[in-house]
């Protein structure tokens, strides 16, 4: 696939894209049944049904606001990551490596999910450029993430790869564990706790074209 031709929008996920998320997720739930249930429920998401994940997830999409982005390559999805106010999401506090470096009320851009075929093709940097805007959009101080330096493991990683991020301009603002950092990119340059919390809104579709340069992680 030519890289620099690809196309992607990106869209908030509302009830009416379920089925699109459906679709990229397959049978499976993205990650052995998981329905991006980790990072709100913890380990207990594997032992229970998939369907009550899945179902979960739904329910989530259908109060909202939006929990995350779906890119498309033409009619189909083909990545996904979770986008959410860090509240949102207990269970970071409770990873000891990820837990807060400070009171800032920021947003989460938690995990991906990008369809094989579509995986080293700068999805994952459409998405995070597309989380950016609609992050600063609803008065988020910052977005903050929890990838994976490549550089010193071999790991796959379903939350990013810290080189991804530092190319869209993040920054190190944690290190509990050496091959884990929490990255950070401030939205203002001064911020108000109460704004932060607004749902994502802007339903408009963002459009992305996947030319990130050099080799880029899924």
């Amino acid at each position: 696939m030519d890289r620099a031709a690809m196309k992607l929008k990106i869209r908030p996920l509302t009830l009416n894209l379920w089925p699109a998320l459906e679709d990229l997720f397959g049978e499976n739930g993205a990650c052995n049944g998981c329905w991006c249930m980790y990072w709100r429920i913890g380990r207990k998401y594997g032992k229970r049904p998939r369907e009550r994940n899945k179902s979960e997830l739904r329910e989530i999409v259908k109060r909202g606001p939006p929990p995350g982005l779906l890119a498309f390559h033409e009619d189909l999805s083909v990545g996904w990551c979770q986008l959410t106010p860090r509240d949102a999401l207990p269970w970071l506090d409770r990873a000891w490596r990820f837990r807060r470096v400070d009171d800032v009320p920021v947003w989460s851009i938690s995990c991906f999910y990008i369809r094989k075929g579509y995986r080293k093709q700068g999805v994952t940097s459409a998405l995070i450029a597309a989380a950016l805007k609609i992050a600063k959009s609803a008065g988020a101080p910052a977005l903050e993430a929890y990838p994976l330096d490549a550089d010193l493991t071999n790991s796959s990683s379903w939350t990013g790869y810290a080189s991804t991020f530092a190319r869209a301009g993040f920054r190190i603002v944690g290190r509990r564990t050496p091959s884990r950092p929490i990255m950070r990119r401030d939205l203002m340059g001064s911020f108000n706790q109460t704004s932060s919390r607004n749902p994502i809104t802007n339903q408009t579709e963002l459009k992305s074209r996947a030319t990130q340069p050099g080799k880029i992680r899924p």
